[in-house]
């Protein structure tokens, strides 16, 4: 498991041991509004009485992804979402749990996260800029679901290439969800997301992700969106809208001036594939190129688009770079196997993994600004307070523990607190 998948991993391993006497504290930051606005938006408001309306099921879909190791009877069970029948009792058949998550779907759930994710990370990342510049990345990984024939023919996964009787043979256990996320990245907050069928590329959840970034921003991303029908879409869509990536192997440009030590104003070209796909593309751009190498890694060089030198210093560019691992660190803290669990998104159909998943990613974002909101107290930076001392477990609280001996730098490296 590399740095990128470890991560996800932590924050859920952490949420599965979340009880439900911390659930009203956790869920103090979503405007219960909100979840009204969500159902009316989307047709699904309850129109009958009944024991388990559709508001208290998105409550239930939050506590399932809180609640991770518990069956979701258990979760009904302890966060009392059921209203009380006529002897005072709050529980419901198990039968009656699938019959409500079937009746809302997930597209409340997708309003909830995209409403509410938008007015968090980009306030968070408002409050944590660089020379005027919000901080945010986009990135993706890999998600697995509960193996049913449903799950398997609609995700996909890993293929090995060969064949037996015309068909591949899937190599991968379980199938593969692909996850595309917008992160702010000195708070790990989430934005905005896009997942879907693994064979899909990850360029495609990417893009509708653009619109969201907003004016003065920069973007660092993977090098695999070193592509002029992504970055310059994404400075011609707003106001002082920039990106910074590593150059690849095949990347060329030609050297237009010298603006120090490492550092130079560049030209590439615009391939001819991506101007016929969109003639609107100019046939080339300018970036600028700055060059460095970490101790005990080779050479490699950086492009941005923030061309001037005095405003945007080439060091700090370099150091800056790294906290695109922000980034990795966050699917980390949500993509891992929880409690000896097999697969992490549980649910058996397609639909029904949807709807999991933007429950799982808003309750994502309610830890992260518990996080953030300790990290306000204690006078750090939120990517310095440990996700497992975030929350309290049970009726006793945790204290976060900010390590002192480590500089409160952004070197890339997750820290680790006691």
């Amino acid at each position: 498991m590399n740095d990128f998948d470890a991560s996800f991993a932590e924050a859920l391993e952490y949420t599965a041991a979340f009880t439900p006497e911390a659930f009203p504290q956790l869920t103090a930051h979503l405007d219960p509004t909100w979840v009204g606005e969500a159902l009316l938006a989307t047709g699904t408001a309850t129109l009958r009485r009944r024991r388990l309306p559709a508001e208290r099921t998105v409550w239930l879909m939050l506590g399932m992804a809180l609640l991770r190791d518990w069956p979701v009877t258990e979760v009904a069970r302890q966060l009392e979402v059921a209203l009380p029948a006529a002897d005072g009792s709050r529980t419901v058949a198990p039968s009656a749990l699938p019959q409500a998550r079937q009746r809302i779907g997930a597209e409340p759930l997708e309003w909830l996260f995209l409403r509410s994710g938008a007015e968090w990370a980009h306030r968070s990342a408002d409050a944590h800029r660089w020379r005027g510049l919000a901080l945010y990345g986009i990135d993706g990984s890999t998600q697995r679901v509960a193996d049913s024939g449903a799950n398997r023919a609609h995700f996909g996964g890993h293929s090995s290439g060969r064949h037996d009787g015309g068909r591949d043979e899937r190599t991968s256990g379980y199938p593969l969800m692909r996850v595309v996320v917008l992160m702010a990245l000195r708070s790990h907050v989430l934005a905005a997301a896009q997942f879907g069928p693994y064979q899909t590329d990850e360029r495609a959840y990417a893009r509708p992700l653009l619109d969201d970034v907003p004016d003065n921003s920069l973007l660092l991303v993977d090098r695999i969106y070193l592509q002029a029908d992504i970055l310059i879409p994404l400075m011609q869509g707003g106001h002082e809208r920039h990106w910074m990536t590593r150059v690849k192997s095949t990347t060329k440009y030609r050297v237009i001036k010298r603006l120090g030590a490492g550092d130079e104003l560049v030209e590439l070209e615009v391939s001819r594939e991506a101007r016929r796909k969109d003639p609107a593309l100019p046939k080339t751009y300018v970036a600028r190129a700055i060059r460095f190498q970490r101790k005990g890694y080779r050479p490699t060089t950086l492009l941005t688009s923030l061309v001037n030198p005095k405003t945007y210093p080439a060091a700090e560019l370099r150091l800056l770079y790294h906290e695109r691992w922000e980034l990795e660190l966050g699917f980390g803290e949500i993509k891992t196997d929880m409690l000896e669990r097999l697969e992490t998104i549980r649910s058996k159909s397609p639909s029904a993994v949807e709807q999991e998943m933007w429950g799982l990613l808003t309750a994502y974002n309610l830890v992260r600004l518990e996080m953030e909101r300790i990290a306000k107290e204690l006078d750090v930076a939120p990517t310095r307070i440990s996700f497992v001392g975030a929350l309290p477990r049970g009726t006793g609280q945790n204290r976060p523990v900010v390590d002192g001996s480590k500089p409160a730098s952004r070197s890339g490296a997750r820290d680790r607190f006691s």
